[in-house]
């Protein structure tokens, strides 16, 4: 009997498909583990798997939990204070200094600690208008952060890597912890961007959504020195062209709404608006899954799959279903995945100057209209309050609807003051004769515990009212309260939706509620009245 065929050479592992070997000695490091630069999607999965830092799910998501932090650590975040950026930064709670000896001692740390360790390496690009390209280098201990960094990047081909010389890095030391008292951070967790360096340093935490937007706080700083005006929004195009902008705090419907199936998506949270129009920062999308369904949002349900990160997602031990319902860890459960993981998406990332922009707030008091039209004065004025409201249960203390106002829709990203970022938005307005809309996402009815929630079908036949032209045949009459421009009818919404009062059981109570609000409103602006023309300050409510 013949004997049987000798088994096949295993395939080689992860670490042999690496492209050429990249020197980190130029960051000082001198001595790294073996160095991984590069690997496809499927070969960075592999080694996670191998290394035991997630599993799959059904589809073939990579599962990762990021244990004591499912969000960002904000007020861990610092900006070294150096002599040619000093001047021009936002000081504050928001952009805290820490001096460059500081700086040069914490790198001095992680560069230790990385020393001797597997290493993973993503090169990748922002800004898709190859003008505005910067080059982006992420080192990571973990695997998955670098197929995170994969999905969130734009991807280069391995020849167009040839030569790559990073305008930015960035070093994710996921396991190692600040000392305080010698480090001179705020706790254990650190993020340092050195803007004159192009470094940033985070520390502490394996939240991924770090990476990304320490990224966008550097371009939030560099784009307005080469007169693009960077953006927290979504976008998309349609079938004629037109672009439209999506301004919003998280939960407020951001990348649900844009993900639209009529319409080409752009990118679902950073862009640049230049002279020549709209590009994607990004070469991804961050999804929120919090009770994500298939019938309400199919274009993020069909992109979770192999390739794709799910962060902090519940998933069933037998059949590696996802509960997208299940919130036990965090409510900010996430999906990183590739922009074109999206059907219908605009593969160049760029659109035209953008005919509607659409600012999104999900007001828990119940007061604002579901829509309104804005004046540019009006537009102005909600950019720099960029509100929403937390709802009770979503932190600690938090029993009834709190206000939250993040200026430019942006507040913990935004290195300069915001007026800046003001200035050029109004600037475009004049310029491309951009119409503007505040959407309410939130409750109508009563506030958060006493109305509902206003249903997503009809926040659809809004948003499709708006970019179809039918809202700017409609006549509109100014809120009493808020002052914006109210239409009186809205196709495939009840006319007493439009009209919040009309909503509650006691209209005093709502009359009280608005004044409320009303007066949250203008104590916050009292931060940039200075700031802006009378007619902005006049402007609300």
């Amino acid at each position: 009997m013949a004997s049987p065929p000798a088994a096949a050479a295993g395939p080689p592992s992860p670490a042999r498909r690496s492209e050429p070997a990249i020197d980190l000695r130029a960051l000082g490091l001198r001595a790294p583990g073996p160095v991984h630069a590069n690997l496809a999607p499927a070969a960075l999965t592999e080694a996670a798997l191998a290394r035991h830092e997630g599993f799959l799910s059904r589809k073939g998501a990579f599962v990762a939990y990021t244990g004591a932090h499912t969000g960002r650590s904000p007020k861990d975040r610092f900006i070294v204070s150096a002599p040619r950026s000093r001047e021009e930064i936002w000081w504050g709670p928001i952009n805290r200094p820490i001096d460059e000896a500081a700086f040069e001692r914490l790198q001095a740390k992680v560069l230790a600690f990385l020393e001797g360790r597997e290493l993973f390496v993503n090169d990748g690009w922002a800004c898709a208008d190859p003008r505005y390209r910067h080059q982006v280098r992420v080192i990571s201990d973990l695997a998955w952060h670098s197929l995170f960094a994969n999905c969130l990047f734009l991807r280069p081909t391995a020849a167009e890597r040839t030569g790559f010389q990073p305008d930015l890095t960035i070093i994710h030391a996921s396991d190692l912890h600040a000392d305080p008292s010698r480090d001179g951070t705020r706790s254990d967790v650190f993020i340092v961007l050195n803007l004159e360096k192009r470094l940033v340093l985070i520390g502490g935490t394996h939240y991924a959504g770090e990476i990304k937007k320490s990224v966008f706080s550097v371009l939030n700083y560099l784009m307005p020195q080469q007169s693009v005006f960077p953006m927290h929004c979504s976008a998309n195009i349609g079938h004629g062209g037109d672009t439209a902008l999506f301004f919003g705090l998280s939960g407020t419907g951001k990348t649900t709404l844009s993900a639209d199936p009529e319409r080409r998506l752009i990118g679902d949270d950073e862009h640049g608006w230049s002279a020549d129009g709209v590009f994607n920062f990004e070469g991804g999308c961050y999804a929120k899954t919090i009770n994500l369904t298939l019938e309400r949002e199919p274009q993020i349900w069909n992109a979770i799959r192999f390739g794709c990160v799910l962060e902090n997602v519940i998933i069933d031990p037998v059949t590696r279903e996802p509960d997208f319902a299940d919130e036990r860890y965090t409510e900010n459960t996430r999906a990183a995945y590739p922009v074109d993981y999206i059907d219908n998406c605009e593969l160049s990332g760029r659109g035209g100057h953008p005919k509607n922009i659409l600012f999104l707030t999900c007001d828990a008091f119940g007061v604002l209209p579901p829509v309104s039209r804005l004046t540019t004065d009006q537009s102005l004025y909600h950019f720099l309050s960029g509100y929403t409201a937390k709802v009770a249960g979503t932190e600690a203390g938090v029993t009834e609807p709190k206000a939250t106002f993040s200026t430019c829709f942006a507040a913990p990203f935004l290195p300069l003051h915001p007026a800046r970022y003001a200035a050029m938005l109004g600037e475009r307005l004049q310029q491309h004769g951009s119409q503007v809309w505040l959407v309410n996402t939130g409750w109508t009815g009563g506030p958060e515990g006493e109305g509902k929630r206003i249903e997503l079908p009809y926040t659809r036949a809004m948003v499709r009212a708006i970019l179809n032209g039918d809202l700017n045949k409609v006549s509109c009459a100014p809120d009493p309260v808020f002052k914006i421009l109210v239409p009186a009818t809205c196709p495939g919404v009840p006319p007493q939706l439009l009209q919040p009062r009309s909503t509650w059981r006691n209209q005093s109570d709502y009359d009280a509620k608005a004044r409320q609000l009303a007066e949250l409103f203008r104590n916050n602006f009292a931060n940039y009245a200075s700031e802006v023309a009378e007619a902005v300050r006049a402007a609300g409510p």
